[in-house]
């Protein structure tokens, strides 16, 4: 335990669902967390529950979508916890449907809360790891991108598939600045997931049965815990990988 006790978090859609997960794990080893999101209610519920483990927490509101106030909510982060060692880009709202049915603004939407966004943070989060010279940067992309069947799946894909790249590059470029990247994709019972597979419970059961593992991740014990692992220590020579957490249902070649 206290793996991260010194280290200081800040995590995009903490507020509920993957994030609150990732967050939860990450003060379970000690960080300090900033928790990020767009509605204060949720915001104060994860620090609510982050500081009942004995951690560190505050909220920060902040639509990823407005790009240009990034880098002052990261100097925030910095201000209040006094440096930054994890970034975990969780954040995205984008659509879903056939492309000949989505607008352009839809489509640009999964971008500017995706791959921009994350830039955006990332370029911000920057020279405070590079001060520390123990920065990790994790992003969350999915399966979809390698998905048998990607229809309905495009845009999200898409923008999922330019984050993944991004990370890759910033990986190689920062290397040396002592800053980690990585990418996950995972599959997590959040409350958008669960209430689908509650109103349809027969299109839920063969999806889950395409999951070789035969359940979907939990957000903290699956998702979360494995975050914890990728920015600490032990795994302190990963950079630039692709880790699927979906249960074997995906191949990343």
């Amino acid at each position: 335990m206290n793996t991260l006790a010194g280290r200081v978090a800040l995590v995009t859609g903490a507020g509920q669902g993957v994030g609150q997960g990732i967050a939860l794990a990450l003060a379970g080893e000690g960080a300090s967390v900033a928790v990020l999101g767009r509605t204060r209610g949720k915001l104060d519920e994860t620090c609510r529950l982050l500081r009942e483990r004995g951690a560190s927490a505050e909220p920060f509101e902040c639509d990823v979508a407005d790009t240009a106030s990034i880098p002052g909510v990261v100097d925030e982060v910095v201000s209040r916890f006094g440096r930054l060692d994890i970034l975990v880009n969780n954040a995205y709202s984008g659509a879903f449907g056939p492309l000949l049915e989505m607008s352009d603004e839809d489509f640009a939407r999964g971008f500017e809360t995706g791959p921009f966004a994350a830039f955006a943070f990332m370029k911000a989060a920057h020279p405070h790891m590079k001060a520390t010279g123990d920065g990790s940067i994790v992003n969350l992309v999915t399966s979809a991108m390698v998905r048998w069947d990607p229809t309905t799946y495009g845009a999200y894909a898409a923008a999922k598939q330019a984050l993944r790249s991004l990370s890759r590059t910033a990986a190689v470029e920062w290397a040396r600045d002592g800053i980690r990247v990585n990418a996950i994709a995972p599959h997590a019972l959040s409350p958008g997931l669960k209430w689908w597979t509650e109103h349809n419970p027969e299109e839920a059961a063969e999806f889950v049965a395409t999951i070789p593992m035969g359940r979907i991740g939990e957000c903290e014990e699956d998702i979360g815990r494995a975050v914890v692992a990728l920015v600490g220590s032990d795994l302190r020579y990963l950079t630039g990988a692709t880790v699927p957490l979906d249960g074997g249902q995906a191949f990343f070649g």
